[in-house]
């Protein structure tokens, strides 16, 4: 059964459409998403905390859902907005389609609306808050609710996000036929070290601050032979710089980064002591 989705954006904007994924509702910063792949990878990013994300490319949901091509431990995104969604998948990895994956963590979508007006409307009017509904039919009512939803501004939605302990990362990129490979765990060599008697390029540890980090990033760093310790958002400088690593990461994450107060004491204090990017 078809059921009838609105979004609603609080400058009085809205658009009807059709619900897909979890029944409800959902209120956050509607912004876009122009990306023609890796529509799994953008709901399980952490950037998209109290976001409701909309796809530029039409058709969403061919290639379903896999274990694999996660950014993180579970979704972020609150809301998903498309133009046409596929409801059963084609593709050889897919475990099961998006929709059912999307019930499972209480994100709602709609589809059927014209993605490319709302796309336009962003882009001149600038991100806002917004809200996709299934259980109200009253356009006037969802209009109010997204004026009176919370914006970013000001909101540290870094903590929603960020691991609540220490860890180590000890997994490397994915090979067709491999899955995802461990991460070389010797001294890497550049590669004409070993003919020529060179020699050998060390291991390099790399603490990561997570306020928002993906997996890929955290692959790559592995895969190019550093020793990765993630820590939390809050994490002291005074405690990382205590670890002696080589390299400091800051990673993206969501919201305001103006309200991020404790990370930006802890970038002051690290600065010059130790290299980061």
């Amino acid at each position: 059964m078809v059921r009838k989705a609105i979004l609603a954006l609080a400058d009085g904007r809205s658009f009807e459409g059709s619900s897909f994924g979890a029944e409800g509702e959902a209120a956050g910063e509607v912004v876009f998403n122009t990306s023609m792949t890796g529509y799994q990878e953008i709901l399980t990013d952490p950037s998209y905390e109290g976001q409701l994300v909309a796809m530029t490319y039409p058709q969403i949901g061919n290639v379903g859902i896999n274990p694999e091509d996660v950014e993180s431990h579970k979704p972020f995104v609150k809301g998903f907005i498309v133009k046409e969604y596929t409801a059963v998948p084609s593709n050889w990895r897919a475990t099961q389609p998006l929709h059912v994956y999307m019930q499972q963590h209480g994100i709602v979508g709609i589809q059927g609306i014209d993605t490319r007006s709302l796309v336009r409307h962003l882009r001149d009017c600038g991100a806002q808050v917004g809200v996709i509904t299934t259980s109200s039919q009253n356009t006037d009512a969802a209009i109010a609710k997204a004026k009176a939803a919370p914006g970013l501004e000001g909101r540290d939605l870094v903590r929603n996000v960020s691991c609540a302990s220490a860890y180590e990362w000890h997994q490397g990129l994915w090979r067709l036929g491999e899955g995802y490979r461990k991460p070389p765990d010797e001294p890497r060599r550049k590669k004409d070290a070993t003919d020529r008697g060179r020699s050998a390029v060390p291991v390099r540890s790399v603490v990561a601050y997570d306020f928002g980090i993906k997996y890929n990033i955290l692959r790559n760093l592995a895969e190019s032979g550093c020793r990765v310790r993630v820590v939390p958002a809050h994490t002291s400088a005074e405690d990382v710089l205590a670890l002696n690593p080589d390299g400091i990461f800051l990673s993206n994450g969501p919201g305001d980064p103006d309200a991020v107060s404790y990370a930006k004491d802890n970038v002051r204090k690290l600065i010059g002591r130790s290299p980061w990017r």
